[in-house]
């Protein structure tokens, strides 16, 4: 994919009765993108994205991320083809470590996660392609492969879920493209291609929190509530290219809670911690991170009413594509 696509995130806590309704409406607003999230004790993401895939009819349809060490290889090989061989050309995959957190939890963590990542990879990729796999190491496979009726004709597009400096220059090695999660400042992201160093076209998925109102001010008091985990230690590295990350790190360590640091968060801050203003203001931070190196920019809504909030955000649409792709004589 070339460009600059526009995608949503699909809230993870939305409800089920509506996941099928908001993915019909992604698409009619005419959205590039829908991106589906697998958090620990909410939604699994093959499941959402098959569901999503099925009642769309255009939209390309996103996992980010599936964590590899609670996944055997073959068996997520075998569920991907699946969606490639149905919806061809419409399906992205992110991979990743997963919260570490979250996967210690389900006592799953690795002594060395991006051996197995790499590993995962390769042999993820290799299964696709139609080869018989092989791997005596994190990953064991022995003589395995797809079946011939089972192989996509186009091969998903496989992306790194990643942060860290050496996974990140992991995904520039073995990845199609790298998503990279929120907040997904132009800074970050050009820290994270100067890491990425792909020898090849490689894309990037910046998420980012995203609220647009007629004013700035109103778009900035509507954003904070997803920003209230913002600085905390697994996002040190989307922080640090930033000139107030000093700053923020000790506003949350005196903040008595998140909610309280999210009120206490400056409106500039706001700003650039998030796609948040009006239309305007949102298409100029959409060029900042097109510069930037951003291929696929992935708004997460917020407020109480999803649908409300992704209709206000389709008024980027328009003006957002022209910016990034003007007319030329």
């Amino acid at each position: 994919m070339t460009g600059f696509a526009q995608g949503i995130m699909l809230p993870r806590d939305i409800a089920a009765a509506d996941v099928l309704r908001f993915a019909s409406r992604v698409e009619e607003l005419g959205f590039d993108e829908l991106w589906v999230v697998e958090d620990l004790g909410f939604r699994g993401g093959i499941a959402q994205a098959a569901s999503v895939l099925a009642r769309t009819d255009r939209i390309r349809v996103g996992i980010g991320i599936l964590p590899a060490a609670v996944r055997n290889v073959a068996f997520e090989a075998m569920e991907i083809a699946t969606l490639a061989q149905l919806y061809p050309g419409r399906v992205d995959v992110g991979i990743g470590h997963g919260m570490p957190a979250w996967i210690a939890s389900v006592g799953a963590w690795q002594a060395r996660p991006l051996q197995l990542l790499e590993e995962h990879v390769r042999a993820l990729r290799s299964l696709l392609n139609g080869e018989r796999v092989t791997a005596d190491g994190r990953v064991e496979l022995h003589d395995v492969g797809l079946d011939a009726s089972a192989l996509p004709a186009v091969v998903p597009d496989i992306l790194l879920g990643v942060r860290g400096p050496r996974s990140l220059a992991a995904s520039g090695r073995i990845a199609d493209g790298t998503v990279l999660a929120e907040p997904s400042t132009p800074e970050y992201v050009r820290e994270a291609l100067g890491r990425i160093a792909s020898p090849t076209p490689h894309r990037i998925v910046a998420y980012n929190v995203a609220v647009v109102r007629d004013t700035d001010a109103e778009a900035w008091a509507a954003a904070r509530p997803g920003l209230e985990w913002i600085g905390e230690p697994d996002w040190a590295p989307h922080l640090a290219p930033l000139a107030f990350a000093t700053d923020l790190a000790r506003l949350r360590a005196e903040a008595g809670s998140r909610a309280e640091f999210a009120a206490r968060l400056p409106d500039e801050w706001v700003a650039q911690l998030s796609l948040a203003g009006s239309p305007a203001t949102v298409i100029h931070r959409l060029r900042e991170l097109h510069e930037a190196g951003v291929t696929s920019s992935v708004m997460i809504p917020v407020g109480p009413d999803p649908f409300a909030a992704v209709t206000a955000l389709a008024q980027v649409l328009a003006t957002a594509a022209e910016s990034a792709h003007p007319a030329t004589a």
